[in-house]
């Protein structure tokens, strides 16, 4: 496992960015599982101003989202599906037919979350995957208790998953209290895993991602049994963190090597 500590959430952003943008450059077919939530966003605004510039095309890429909530339909302004609409694929050159989220609208939700897996197969796997974490430490919506070799299914979302995503809902809208997401074993099969973080809020969790026993009820833990994964996270997301020197110190000797 590889962590980067960055002073500021720009810095993050451009990371990531830059990241993403290697993998697709360097590979012009790449599958690229992305991820929602507040996390993602500032990076894939440097991915659109990248894209604007001439400097990235996705049009062969293919992506894989981590998760839907279950009871919104795609097309509803707080389905995952329109916040990546909204957030990066109307601003850059991928085919919408290129881009996959779970549909938790489905009348047989087993059945769509095997065709999910079936279809990430089909198309040789995901080549990196973008994560975000959860206060408590989940991944996707992995919630704590979750199996380590979980698959796509039906995720019951936890008390506090439902409490931290209600800002996003007005009081007199219907907020989801379930999803289907990506299994954990799912996501330990992309060949890379790059997961962002920044602020104070979520220090802790990151403590059990990087340093804390791998457990169930630690979700992000899992991360660390992954050959190739990085955790790029700001100062204020790394406060916790007892070997925190060290890292700055790893990433020091890498950019002077590079």
């Amino acid at each position: 496992m590889k962590v980067v500590i960055l002073k500021t959430e720009d810095e993050v952003a451009q990371y990531s960015a830059d990241f993403i943008s290697h993998s697709v450059t360097t590979n012009k077919n790449a599958v690229l599982g992305l991820a929602t939530g507040s996390s993602p966003i500032a990076c894939y605004q440097k991915l659109i101003q990248a894209h604007q510039r001439a400097q990235l095309s996705f049009k062969h890429c293919t992506t894989f989202n981590l998760d839907e909530y279950i009871g919104i339909c795609p097309d509803n302004d707080q389905s995952y599906r329109q916040f990546m609409n909204e957030q990066l694929y109307k601003h850059i050159d991928i085919p919408l037919l290129n881009t996959h989220i779970p549909n938790g609208s489905s009348s047989d939700l087993e059945h769509e979350a095997k065709c999910y897996e079936d279809k990430i197969k089909a198309f040789g796997g995901i080549d990196l995957q973008l994560l975000g974490i959860g206060r408590n430490c989940h991944i996707g919506f992995n919630e704590p208790g979750s199996s380590l070799s979980s698959r796509t299914r039906v995720k019951s979302l936890s008390n506090d998953t439902i409490l931290a995503n209600s800002r996003f809902f007005k009081p007199e809208e219907f907020q989801p209290s379930s999803a289907l997401t990506m299994g954990i074993g799912t996501i330990l099969e992309a060949k890379k895993i790059l997961l962002i973080a920044t602020g104070e809020q979520k220090a802790l969790a990151i403590k059990h991602c990087v340093e804390g026993p791998i457990s169930a009820f630690f979700p992000a833990s899992a991360l660390q049994q992954h050959a190739d994964s990085t955790i790029v996270i700001d100062e204020a997301a790394a406060q916790l963190l007892s070997s925190r020197d060290y890292y700055m110190l790893e990433e020091d000797r890498r950019k002077q090597a590079s």
